[in-house]
């Protein structure tokens, strides 16, 4: 058996395996940059599902951006309610919205590809309640840079495959995680990571005997032997 001392899971481990598991992902664009941006703050604290019913139709109902940015408030918060927290997303894409109009002149977020990706984030990241995970999602998803979001999935993941420290926080995981990877390859690293932590590292009871990164995991003793006194007890009990 490996010893858990000497276990270790690199990110080219992560990138090959999760690969042959999961197939090849090719990085396709979801929505341009502002629309991203929107859509971001719609999905914060809520499901997938429930964040695209919200800009779907929150669009239906604007039919434009600029639309969007003037409101009323009321009309955004009531075509967005079924994403969650409508009180607080309401004025914030207002608000950025309304900052991006005043700053940019339009809703073309084009000029960010010029600039180094430092310098990409650091502009989003000025934008009211935008953070490291949003202004990576829209540098990655809706224009291909190789920024990393690290959402909650990817970050236990991450911890427990040793890929960051134990008290490493999410934000800061983000620049760490992206650094490990080529640029070509940030994005499926992301893809793979935030799939492998839905289905199977999953955070109450990870599913250790299908994951096929288990073998050099550091964490795996450990789940394995707490699933061992768990079995120990159901039988006692019967």
């Amino acid at each position: 058996m490996t010893n858990a001392k000497k276990r270790r899971v690199s990110a080219d481990d992560v990138l090959r395996l999760l690969a042959e598991e999961q197939g090849r992902v090719e990085w396709q664009p979801r929505y341009d940059p502002a629309s991203e941006l929107v859509y971001t703050i719609l999905s914060q604290h809520t499901s997938d599902i429930n964040s695209g019913r919200a800009f779907e139709n929150l669009m239906a109902e604007f039919e434009s951006l600029e639309a969007v940015a003037r409101g009323p408030v009321d009309r955004v918060q009531h075509a967005i309610r079924m994403g969650g927290l409508a009180k607080t997303k309401a004025p914030r894409i207002m608000a950025v919205l309304q900052m991006l109009e005043r700053e940019v002149g339009s809703y073309d977020l084009s000029f960010l590809r010029e600039m180094p990706l430092d310098e990409a984030k650091a502009w989003l990241k000025r934008l009211p309640g935008i953070g490291p995970k949003t202004a990576a999602i829209v540098l990655c998803f809706s224009m291909g840079l190789p920024a990393m979001p690290v959402d909650t999935h990817i970050h236990r993941v991450a911890k427990r495959l040793g890929l960051v420290g134990p008290k490493i926080t999410a934000e800061k995981a983000h620049d760490i995680l992206e650094s490990k990877v080529p640029p070509d390859d940030v994005f499926p690293f992301h893809m793979y990571l935030i799939r492998h932590g839905r289905a199977v590292c999953k955070a109450q009871r990870p599913q250790c005997e299908r994951c096929v990164l288990a073998d050099e995991c550091p964490s795996q003793p450990a789940f394995e032997r707490s699933a061992r006194r768990k079995r120990k007890t159901r039988r006692r009990a019967a």
